[in-house]
């Protein structure tokens, strides 16, 4: 970690969506760098989508007033991989971050270890019904959601129950990104001391990177379920780099 990068970040997450899909595991391994493998569910890996918007993001210390308000996406695929002790961890690779926020634009790889790509937001979110799109300035991006909160569990769900699900994503509270131009991966954990989830009926969903047929086979990747959080107070809590093909963090 640089001398200049802010080592925990707080604030409140004021909306978060986990849209996710079950996918062949065999495809999932294919798009994973090293040491990171497949977390399987049910015979499935997992993979899906972060929609989150934050506020009061700042410095742990630092006044509230002081804080940024963002949009936000990540594309996440659930892993694990085995540390330089031999134990099995549980997280989450990112392959590709989006902001509508300049600031935490500039600031990532800087203040902040994640860095994220420019990107137009826009978000209706009335009595739970939500419908969100994000596009990337660079053309590469693309996800639109359209959903409604609710009471019950989708019994075609690879997960049997909301419980289930709960626990499973809220292991997945480490992520590795990989850095620009450099081997290795930057780290980073997100720490709720008051983690809920809630259902999101999803009507419509796209991801560009999952439905990229060249990185993800027809039939390989399906939807599964999605859930919501919402005024969730949180960190984010800046990891030691990984070093690629190692199996330990440096």
């Amino acid at each position: 970690m640089s001398l200049l990068q802010i080592p925990v970040i707080t604030g409140t997450i004021k909306r978060r969506i986990l849209v996710n899909f079950r996918a062949n595991p065999n495809v999932v391994e294919a798009v994973l760098p090293e040491p990171f493998r497949p977390r399987t569910h049910g015979g499935f890996a997992i993979v899906g989508i972060c929609l989150i918007r934050l506020e009061h993001e700042r410095p742990v210390g630092m006044p509230e007033v002081f804080g940024m308000s963002s949009e936000n996406a990540a594309h996440r695929i659930a892993v694990e991989w085995t540390d330089g002790d031999g134990q099995i961890r549980h997280g989450v690779y990112v392959p590709r971050r989006d902001t509508n926020s300049i600031p935490q634009r500039l600031a990532g790889g800087r203040l902040f270890s994640v860095k994220s790509h420019a990107a137009t937001v826009s978000v209706s979110d009335l009595n739970g019904r939500i419908a969100m799109r994000v596009r990337s300035a660079d053309g590469d991006g693309s996800i639109e959601v359209v959903g409604q909160e609710a009471d019950f569990f989708p019994e075609s769900s690879c997960f049997e129950s909301l419980a289930q699900s709960s626990e499973f994503f809220e292991q997945g509270s480490v992520g590795y990104s990989p850095i620009d131009g450099k081997p290795g991966f930057d780290g980073v954990e997100l720490w709720t001391p008051n983690w809920q989830v809630r259902l999101l009926a999803v009507e419509r969903v796209h991801s560009s990177y999952f439905q990229n047929l060249g990185r993800f086979p027809a039939g390989s990747v399906e939807f599964d379920h999605a859930l919501v959080m919402r005024d969730i107070e949180h960190e984010w809590r800046t990891l030691p780099q990984m070093d690629a093909n190692a199996d330990s963090p440096r």
